[in-house]
């Protein structure tokens, strides 16, 4: 059974979300602070965690940001307000996984939350699956990159978006593409988090992150990967 760390100091959220994913199957801790949320998460072993982003103490920038340094491959799965866009793109550039804005369908984040959780379990399977495309080299299952033999630290969907493009070096893959292959479910996020999480890469595989030769920009259409 996957467990699962719920954190909103909102009683009201906490509890409904919960429910929700008690009802779904699967064991869930639920904190309202930031300083707790860190505390356990490193006295336990979670699968997944829902993170409210504005949170009483740390805030949830804050706790992304440590266990990312800390632990590189736990999904997260942010909790935002409709109209803070600013804090989306902040919570992703911080290596959240995906984000679900308030209010929203706790049917749609149950759906998310067992999305990302069959995807990390084939990730898993995945044994000697590796893609090398020029010299960037990509392990799935080990949940590893390197960059010409040099380790590059990615958060569990930076690794699955570029192992898919990596799947087809040089095919453009628009950003719908991407987000339902990715995400594989009824409820997809938007075309905003695709590039943020491509802005994200860039910075940890290209050289010059403003000018890419790996990771490029097909006009008009999306994304795609080419040796370089």
């Amino acid at each position: 059974m996957s467990k699962i760390l719920v954190v909103d100091d909102e009683p009201a959220i906490s509890d409904a979300v919960s429910y929700a994913l008690r009802e779904a199957g699967y064991d869930v801790d639920a904190v309202g602070d930031g300083a707790e949320a860190l505390e356990r998460a490193r006295r336990q072993k979670y699968d997944l965690m829902v993170l409210d982003l504005l949170l009483p103490g740390v805030p949830g920038i804050e706790v992304c940001n440590t266990l990312r340094a800390e632990r590189s491959d736990l999904p997260i799965v942010m909790l935002t307000a409709r109209d803070a866009e600013l804090d989306r793109v902040h919570g992703l550039d911080s290596g959240a996984d995906d984000y679900v804005t308030k209010p929203f369908s706790v049917a749609e984040l149950v759906s998310r939350v067992r999305s990302h959780l069959r995807r990390r379990e084939l990730d898993r399977s995945r044994s000697g699956n590796v893609a090398t495309v020029g010299g960037l080299q990509l392990d799935v299952a080990r949940h590893s990159a390197t960059i010409d033999g040099k380790p590059v630290l990615l958060t569990r969907s930076e690794l699955r978006l570029l192992a898919l493009l990596a799947s087809e070096p040089g095919r453009p893959f628009t950003r719908e593409q991407l987000i339902r292959r990715l995400w594989e479910s009824d409820f997809v996020g938007d075309r905003r988090a695709i590039d943020v999480h491509v802005s994200n890469l860039r910075r940890k595989i290209e050289q010059e992150p403003r000018k890419p030769k790996r990771l490029v920009t097909v006009r008009g259409i999306g994304y795609k990967l080419v040796a370089s």
